[in-house]
């Protein structure tokens, strides 16, 4: 339940106009809310009263939640809403973190960002409780500069932002997509523009005209949507970056219509951890919070080959079928034994449809595959690409379904040998 503070009945109460809006916050922030649900959280408040603030909480919880993941939401929401009297303020400061004075010196928990961004939205609508205010605190914000500011972020290194950059940064990100085109596969489906012959269905026809072919039923190959495995290092070397890809790799998880069958995450420092349950939460905040709880080697030691090992082993089989595209972000940097790591490589390879390397690393323009833990691996990728910037990913949310895409492989492979 939300923390609890005096709540304070105003003067000129507008309780059902308030309900309503607090429901409006509630269904931009996720929850599936209707009419009817409005009606009748109004009518439950009439007749359990107004006095008691947990009596109140549990009346539109019991009207408004159904699921156990709508619960912090809901929390979060009802606190910005109904028990903070700058609770404007607040989102502000939440949601722009260059305003100071009234901002939280402390780390937002799972689901308030969402609330105050669902709440924030309306913010420039006609609120019930603002409607008889006649003085209060203007805020201004000028957004001349947002389309430079947003190129210079784009480009940014993740490793040198700011807190506020890599806040403006996730926002970004979770509306950044990462599509994927279908692999054609055998089986068919009914299409009278198809090029194969469907002999069953052209029978049955004919069987209920009395045995007389009139149509011919055709085929077209049914579309197949590929898995996406994400191998995400998060050694003390890839701290910084594994945080804010994360944050996209959840955006991609939880994208409708991105085409991906399945999205299967993993991170590795010195073990493998398989947090794909962990993404799958809606909430953000604590889908990364959850990851990060299971995952016990943060900034820690690399062990690539060893891990990619376990992940031969063990997984493999379970997650790499239906053509995945695995996308293998690390920096190489790997003090085992370069030979197991070739070899690690090399099998991961063979059961992918494609395998993508992310390296932050390629950002110097100098850089040559030098390490002994890179140019084990290099000779095994399809694409060799960077990963350390927001344009960086854009620009691998467009080349991923090119078969022909090598990214930096090619260049880095002859350097390697000259």
């Amino acid at each position: 339940m939300a923390e609890q503070l005096p709540l304070a009945t105003p003067d000129n109460p507008k309780l059902a106009q308030n309900i309503i809006h607090f429901a409006r916050a509630l269904r931009k922030a996720g929850l599936p809310i209707g009419t009817g649900r409005v009606v009748d959280a109004i009518q439950a408040v009439a007749a359990a009263g107004f006095t008691a603030r947990r009596d109140f909480y549990w009346t539109l919880h019991a009207c408004f939640v159904n699921r156990p993941e709508h619960r912090a939401v809901f929390a979060q929401v009802f606190r910005l809403y109904w028990r903070d009297p700058r609770y404007l303020e607040h989102m502000m400061a939440m949601m722009l973190p260059a305003i100071r004075g009234v901002q939280e010196d402390r780390t937002a928990q799972a689901a308030e960002k969402r609330a105050a961004e669902a709440l924030l939205d309306g913010a420039q609508r006609d609120l019930p409780e603002m409607e008889d205010q006649e003085e209060g605190t203007e805020i201004e914000v000028d957004a001349s500069m947002t389309m430079s500011s947003e190129e210079r972020l784009r480009s940014l290194d993740f490793e040198q932002m700011s807190t506020e950059e890599v806040a403006r940064a996730k926002r970004m990100l979770a509306r950044l997509e990462l599509p994927v085109k279908p692999i054609p596969s055998r089986r068919g489906q009914a299409s009278h523009l198809g090029h194969r012959l469907d002999r069953a269905r052209t029978l049955r026809q004919a069987m209920r005209q009395g045995g007389e072919l009139r149509d011919i039923a055709k085929l077209q190959p049914r579309p197949r949507w590929p898995n996406l495995v994400v191998l995400c290092d998060i050694s003390g070397s890839m701290s910084q970056y594994s945080r804010i890809i994360l944050h996209f790799l959840h955006a991609v998880a939880n994208a409708k219509g991105a085409g991906w069958a399945k999205v299967h995450a993993f991170t590795f420092g010195t073990r493998l951890t398989n947090i794909t349950r962990h993404l799958h939460q809606r909430d953000v905040d604590a889908a990364l919070a959850a990851a990060g709880g299971e995952a016990q080697d943060w900034e820690g030691g690399t062990r690539i080959g060893h891990c990619l090992h376990q992940f031969n082993r063990d997984w493999s089989r379970r997650v790499m079928g239906q053509g995945a595209v695995v996308l293998l972000i690390t920096d190489g940097l790997d003090r085992d034994d370069p030979d197991q790591l070739a070899k690690e490589m090399e099998r991961l390879h063979l059961s992918a449809r494609r395998l993508i390397w992310l390296n932050p690393l390629l950002r110097w323009q100098g850089f040559a595959p030098k390490a002994r833990g890179i140019a084990a691996m290099l000779p095994h990728v399809d694409s060799f690409r960077a990963g350390h910037s927001i344009a960086s990913l854009e620009d691998l949310a467009e080349v991923i379904s090119r078969p022909d895409d090598v990214g930096e492989k090619a260049r880095l492979l002859v350097a390697a040998r000259g």
